[in-house]
């Protein structure tokens, strides 16, 4: 009888870890990523904005990212944000809604009260004055209690960005990467890192950088990584291949190329997989956005080392902007994808990618 027991037993395990069961937590799921990053979405409610789909039923925005196509969410995350929004509580708000829609996470630290950039890593206020090590765990408890707030609401997260596209480091002054010297931004990253994994150790760590298509760029900064034995899963990219220049618009498939060959060069000399964290195309120009990003998403789903493509608030529609957009003297954000509250034909190729995986 114990023989018996013994081999049911056995029996039992090996059909529930076979491939037709569901993802447990905390193991990887490899299907391509095709994500959106929906964080201002809390705040367009709050201002009255409706979400409709394609044959004008109003639908909740998360839930219609899912009937477009997307199968991830992205969600940034700001220490102490003047009005709110993008704190710890209105990111698990947000977090709840995906996970209730079986929509995978990425949770994008920026360690800042605000956006955080290539050309902008500002310290929170509540961390000025901060020497390294202070620094270090306050980056360290900051991470680490958004995370143990989501893992404790039973939100699973699948990726987590160390820093926000991070060319020059970040937390600025002490965190600046220049040249060859990155000492100071690879032990916050280290400390990050390890604030993950005490957290969600299945969690894959990325480090983010803008601009994939400029090989030299993450020659460079990855190299440099190395060297200081920078703790990291995954590579980050932003990819805005359309850009206005010399009175026209740029040869956005020339970027598109060239950033399928820094991946394929980076997998050949780093090792590590590559996502593509941020996306986005001119909102008024429908025909050419929709082409060029059913090109980054054919492109890039080819790619084994590329493991998804996420597009950056593309429920916007460059006429909504956040209420700080005016105290800053910004204008409305233009690289969404929707006009009167319905997505545009650009996000036609999330859905035809979908079904094809």
């Amino acid at each position: 009888m114990r023989v018996l027991h013994l081999i049911l037993s056995v029996a039992v395990l090996m059909a529930c870890s076979t491939s037709e069961g569901p993802v447990q937590s905390g193991t990887e799921d490899s299907t391509f990523a095709l994500g959106a990053d929906i964080s201002w979405i809390t705040e367009m409610e709050r201002d009255g904005c409706k979400f409709f789909n394609s044959a004008g039923k109003e639908m909740e925005c998360i839930s219609l990212m899912k009937e477009i196509g997307f199968n991830a969410i992205r969600l940034r995350v700001w220490v102490n944000p003047a009005d709110g929004w993008c704190n710890k509580e209105d990111v698990l708000t947000k977090a709840k809604r995906a996970q209730s829609l079986g929509m995978r996470l990425m949770i994008d630290f920026h360690y800042s009260d605000f956006f955080a950039d290539p050309g902008r890593q500002t310290i929170p206020s509540a961390w000025e004055g901060y020497d390294a090590v202070q620094m270090g765990a306050a980056v360290s408890s900051h991470t680490g209690e958004v995370l143990q707030t989501l893992k404790n609401n039973g939100i699973d997260v699948a990726w987590v960005q160390v820093g926000n596209e991070v060319n020059q480091g970040m937390l600025w002054p002490s965190g600046k990467v220049n040249g060859d010297k990155a000492g100071t931004f690879v032990s916050y990253l280290n400390e990050g890192y390890s604030a993950v994994k005490r957290t969600y150790p299945d969690a894959q760590v990325i480090l983010h950088v803008s601009n994939g298509h400029d090989a030299e760029l993450f020659r460079w900064f990855f190299t440099l990584m190395q060297s200081f034995r920078a703790s990291y899963d995954m590579i980050g990219m932003s990819l805005y291949p359309i850009w206005w220049e010399n009175g026209g618009w740029c040869s956005w498939k020339s970027n598109v190329d060239k950033c399928v060959a820094n991946i394929r060069s980076l997998q050949a000399s780093i090792g590590k997989p590559v996502m593509i964290c941020e996306t986005g195309m001119p909102v008024n120009e429908p025909q050419m956005s929709a082409e060029a990003l059913k090109y980054v998403l054919d492109q890039m789903s080819g790619l084994d080392a590329c493991k998804g493509v996420f597009y950056w608030e593309p429920q916007t529609d460059g006429v909504w902007k956040p209420a700080r957009y005016d105290e800053l003297g910004w204008g409305p954000y233009d690289m969404g994808a929707f006009k009167d509250g319905r997505p545009t034909a650009v996000l036609d190729a999330f859905k035809i990618t979908s079904e094809q995986k």
